[in-house]
C-alpha cells in the first residue's frame, strides 16, 4: 500500500478567524436585493455596505475603526433613486468610490477624510449612457480614472472620469446578461462571463474579441470568470447536474480546461476572489457558511485545495481586503467582511509563524496606489504594469524587551557571613574570669588613682602611653601576688634561680 507524499506549500496550514463581537459592525440593514454581487467593498480606510433604504438606493461607509453598534441615524451616501446594485473603491484614492444602480446611472463619489459626518446626495460625477440597470462596476487596475460599467442592456461602456464622458463602448458582443467583467494584471484585456455560457476575452481598445469559449459550462446558473497573474481564467460555475465546478482555462486554447474541480450541490453562486502575490484563490458562495480557498500552480492538477472555513451563519455578501491593509504582524494573508442579515463580520486568514520578524515570503511586493498610466496614456494603447511597493514599511517590528540581571553581590553576602563567624568565635574563645581574680582585680584598683580612659576615636598618643604603663603594672603587681599566695611556688621559686655547681 503507497503512502501519499504530502505537498510542500507554506499555505498548507492557513486557517480562518473571525474577530470578536466588539470588532464587528452591528445593527445594519444589509440590502435585499435579489443580484449576484457582493455587496459590500473594503480598502484600507474604509468599509463600504449597500443596505436597504426607502425612496431610493443608499449605502453606507463606515470608518474601519469605527466598529460596534452602527446607529440608525448615521450618515449614508444616497444619491441614487433606484436600489443599488454593485460598489467599487478607486485603487488609486482610498477617498473614492463609484456606484451603480437600478436607475441606469453610475456615480463617482468623493469620501471625507474622516468619514460622512452628514448624508450624501451629490456625487463629484454623474455617468449616464446605459439604457438598463447598471449591475457591475470596476476600476482599472493601472490607469488612472479609467472606470468600466457593465449594464442589463448587454454593453460594456468605459468610461473616463476625469471628464466624464464615456470613450468605448462595447454593444454587439454579448447577446445575453454579462454576469461579471474581469481586468487582467495590466489592464490590457478583460475577461466576461455571459448567460449565453461562454467566455469570452476582449481587447477593449481595439474592440475585438481575442478568445472565446461557448458553452463553457453546463448548468444554467450564473458563472463567474477571473483574469490569473499568468494570463490564465478561472471561472466557478454549475455542471449540468448542477454541481458547482470550479475550472482553470488557458487563454492560448479554449477548447477544454486546463483543470476542473467539482465541489458539492448546492446552488448559490460562488464568488471568487483572487490574491495574485501567493496565487491564492478564496471561494465564497452567497448563501453558504464556508470559505474554501485554493492555491493555483504550474503544476498538475494546477488547483491544489487548502482548507476550508466554516461558521454558523450563512453569507449574504462578502468584502476582500486589498493586501496594503493587512495586519503583517500577525501574518494575515487575507481579511474578508462576511455581511450577516443585521451585522458585518471581519474574517481574517492567518499563517501560523512563530517568528516575530517580517516574513518576506508571504508578503512579496504588491501593487501600491499609484497608478502607472493616465487615463488618456491607457486610451492611446499605452500599457503599465502595476507599481509594486514593499509592505515591509507598514509592519512594524515589536519592540525590544529590556534586559536586566538583578543579583546580589556575593562578596557583600560572604564579607557579612564571615564577620558573624569572627565575632561568635571571639565570645567563645574569650574565657568567663573567676569570682576570686575579680574581686582581687577590684581592690588593685581601688588602691590606684583611675586613669583617664579614652576612646579608641582619639588622637591623644600621649593618653595611650599612659594607659599602657598603667595596665602593665597592675599586670606585674597580678603576677607577684599569685606567687606570693601559692606555698609551692614559694619553696620552687628559689630553687628556680639557683645555680648548678661546677
Amino acid at each position: 500500500m503507497k503512502r501519499g507524499v504530502v505537498r510542500q506549500s507554506k499555505f498548507r496550514h492557513v486557517f480562518g478567524q473571525a474577530v470578536k463581537n466588539d470588532q464587528c459592525y452591528d445593527d445594519i440593514r444589509v440590502s435585499r436585493v435579489t443580484w449576484d454581487s457582493s455587496f459590500c467593498a473594503v480598502n484600507p480606510k474604509f468599509v463600504a455596505i449597500i443596505i436597504e433604504a426607502s425612496g431610493g438606493g443608499a449605502f453606507f461607509v463606515l470608518p474601519l475603526h469605527k466598529t460596534g453598534r452602527i446607529d440608525k441615524s448615521y450618515p449614508t451616501v444616497c444619491g441614487h433613486t433606484g436600489p443599488v446594485l454593485d460598489i467599487d473603491w478607486c485603487p488609486h484614492n482610498d477617498h473614492v468610490i463609484a456606484s451603480g444602480s437600478e436607475d441606469c446611472t453610475v456615480m463617482v463619489w468623493q469620501i471625507p477624510e474622516n468619514g460622512l459626518v452628514m448624508p450624501m446626495s451629490d456625487p463629484v460625477v454623474v455617468l449616464e449612457g446605459h439604457s438598463k440597470r447598471v449591475g457591475i462596476i470596476t476600476w482599472h487596475p493601472t490607469a488612472r480614472n479609467v472606470l468600466l460599467s457593465a449594464g442589463c442592456d448587454n454593453q460594456i461602456i468605459i468610461w473616463n472620469v476625469g471628464t466624464g464622458e464615456s470613450m468605448i463602448t462595447l454593444d454587439d458582443m454579448h447577446q445575453d446578461v454579462i454576469y461579471n467583467v474581469s481586468w487582467n494584471r495590466n489592464g490590457s484585456l478583460i475577461c466576461t462571463s455571459c448567460k449565453d455560457k461562454a467566455i469570452r476575452v476582449i481587447d477593449p481598445r481595439r474592440v475585438e474579441i481575442i478568445a472565446e469559449k461557448e458553452k463553457a459550462r453546463g448548468g444554467a446558473r450564473p458563472m463567474r470568470a477571473i483574469f490569473l497573474s499568468n494570463g490564465n481564467i478561472l471561472t466557478t460555475g454549475f455542471s449540468r447536474m448542477s454541481e458547482r465546478q470550479l475550472a482553470l482555462w488557458n487563454m492560448q486554447n479554449m477548447k477544454e480546461p486546463i483543470a476542473v474541480n467539482e465541489m458539492d450541490s448546492s446552488n448559490g453562486v460562488l464568488l471568487p476572489f483572487y490574491d495574485p502575490d501567493t496565487n491564492v484563490v478564496y471561494l465564497c458562495g452567497k448563501g453558504d457558511s464556508s470559505i474554501r480557498y485554493f492555491e493555483i500552480t504550474d503544476e498538475q492538477p494546477y488547483v491544489h485545495f487548502l482548507n476550508t472555513f466554516v461558521t454558523k451563519e450563512p453569507q449574504r455578501g462578502m468584502g476582500y481586503m486589498s493586501k496594503r491593509g493587512l495586519d503583517v504582524n500577525k501574518c494575515e494573508i487575507a481579511r474578508f467582511y462576511k455581511l450577516h442579515e443585521r451585522k458585518c463580520e471581519p474574517i481574517v486568514m492567518i499563517v501560523p509563524r512563530k517568528s516575530d520578524l517580517f516574513q518576506d515570503d508571504l508578503y512579496p511586493d504588491t501593487a501600491g496606489p499609484e497608478a502607472a498610466l493616465e487615463a488618456e496614456e491607457w486610451f492611446e494603447g499605452k500599457n503599465g504594469d502595476p507599481i509594486p511597493i514593499s509592505l515591509k514599511n507598514i509592519y512594524v517590528p515589536v519592540k525590544n524587551r529590556e534586559f536586566k540581571v538583578v543579583k546580589k553581590n556575593i562578596l557583600d553576602s560572604k564579607l557579612t557571613k564571615d564577620m558573624g563567624n569572627s565575632s561568635s568565635a571571639i565570645k567563645s574563645a574569650s574565657p568567663t574570669p573567676s569570682i576570686v581574680s575579680v574581686n582581687v582585680i577590684k581592690s588593685l584598683l581601688c588602691a590606684f588613682p583611675k586613669p583617664t580612659i579614652l576612646t579608641m576615636s582619639s588622637k591623644n598618643y600621649k593618653h595611650y602611653l599612659d594607659a599602657i604603663l598603667v595596665f602593665s603594672f597592675l599586670f606585674v603587681c597580678f603576677f607577684t601576688i599569685l606567687i606570693i599566695c601559692s606555698p609551692t611556688d614559694v619553696v620552687l621559686f628559689p630553687k628556680m634561680f639557683t645555680l648548678p655547681k661546677m
